[in-house]
């Protein structure tokens, strides 16, 4: 059967759309699932820890494996492991056969990608697209999981509608959602099917190890790293938790929540590209992550629900602006026979410093509602941008550095 390569980009995106609405409400229901269970607030956690250590050794697996196999085989085998992780979910209770599941499942306590799925899609939509198109195609990968994932956090409620209104015990209408995560891994795996076994002719040859690029890459993944260390103190499971601890709001409100903060990050994503347009990619990362690290700075120091609210969507409006941005940088400054390992090893040291800090986070938390988390997270953060705008602020890939009204970068 013809697979044309305009194709490959709609599945992916309808992919992404329900493994973004499953991931939406599966990392708002976890924590307080775990609380009912028992759990601590650092035994969660450790499994927050544990899915992202998970995760990031996955993907350094898959990223080996990537010149061996198909891309669409290990997309498949993904979704096959996502069914089970929901499976297990609904069977499995004790804090250690949890913590199992949380290190060879697909659980993703940020409400954002971070799984095996990524470096995979990442590398099938650069080879699938020209490279003009390359920032804007990843604008609306991230804009369709995001809204698909702020939907999903919407749906987070349903348990709590089904108790107050039908008389559902709480736990049981959980583990219906956590049902719901599995069959909607077989509906992801139903789309991948009809991708080609080989994204377009040209992947025909054997993807690389990490070559002329190499050095480039490794800084790039120390900097993600940072990043991603400070991005683990507030993953939104955690994040959760601290408004269930600070202010004592129910499950539906903190629904409420983070509907709206993924709306506004979905429609960043759009924004993100014409800034990109006009800055280049680099300065675009910084100038919108910078000022949205100041604002996760200031939220432990409010006294009302109301004004830690009007921070996380001031902070969600801009936070993730370097997402496609960032996304599209590492396919555009590496050769590509390199694209999968780059993705690979640029996902998986994220993964891996990410899932350092959230068990911190939990003892932080277990200590004090203060919201420590939240200040680890952003001064990191900050770093990072400053060594990310010093290091890499004149090395833009030539589609972008030639932009209109910008004079050339240099490469």
């Amino acid at each position: 059967m013809d697979h044309p390569v305009s194709s490959i980009p709609a599945r992916l995106l309808l992919a992404k759309a329900l493994r973004g609405f499953a991931d939406g409400f599966v990392s708002l229901l976890l924590p307080l699932h775990l609380l009912q269970l028992g759990l601590s607030p650092l035994e969660v956690g450790v499994i927050a820890t544990t899915t992202l250590l998970g995760s990031g050794l996955l993907t350094l697996w898959v990223g080996a494996q990537a010149g061996r196999w198909p891309l669409r085989t290990l997309l498949l085998a993904a979704t096959l492991l996502m069914a089970g992780t929901g499976a297990a979910l609904v069977l499995v209770q004790g804090f250690w056969p949890l913590l199992l599941v949380a290190l060879v499942g697909t659980i993703n306590p940020s409400g954002g990608d971070v799984s095996v799925f990524l470096p995979l899609e990442h590398a099938m939509l650069a080879h699938s697209v020209e490279p003009r198109r390359r920032t804007a195609t990843f604008a609306r990968y991230s804009l369709v999981g995001t809204l698909a994932g702020a939907f999903g956090a919407l749906a987070a409620a349903l348990p709590s509608v089904a108790a107050a209104r039908y008389g559902v015990a709480l736990p049981s209408a959980m583990q219906g959602m956590f049902g719901l995560y599995a069959l909607l891994a077989v509906a992801a795996a139903l789309v991948y099917r009809g991708l080609p076994r080989q994204e377009r002719a040209d992947a025909q040859a054997t993807p690389s190890a990490l070559g002329p690029s190499r050095r480039r890459v490794y800084l790039l993944a120390a900097l993600f790293s940072l990043d991603a260390f400070g991005g683990g103190f507030v993953v939104q499971s955690l994040v959760a938790l601290w408004l269930f601890q600070r202010f004592g709001v129910a499950v539906d409100t903190v629904a409420a929540i983070f509907f709206w903060t993924g709306l506004l990050t979905a429609f960043s994503y759009l924004v993100a590209v014409r800034i990109a347009e006009r800055i280049g990619l680099v300065r675009t990362m910084v100038y919108t992550h910078l000022p949205s690290s100041l604002c996760l700075l200031a939220i432990p120091f409010c006294g009302s629900l109301h004004w830690a609210v009007a921070l996380l969507l001031v902070r969600s409006a801009l936070s993730q602006m370097d997402v496609p941005t960032r996304s599209s940088y590492v396919m555009a400054v590496v050769t590509p026979a390199e694209r999968p390992a780059a993705a690979s090893l640029t996902a998986v040291p994220r993964s891996l410093a990410a899932a350092a800090s959230p068990a911190l986070a939990g003892w932080l938390l277990g200590v004090s509602a203060f919201g420590w988390p939240l200040v680890a997270g952003a001064v990191l953060k900050i770093v990072y941008d400053l060594l990310l705008l010093a290091l890499f602020s004149g090395v833009e890939p030539p589609e972008e550095s030639q932009a209109p009204g910008r004079p050339n970068a240099a490469r």
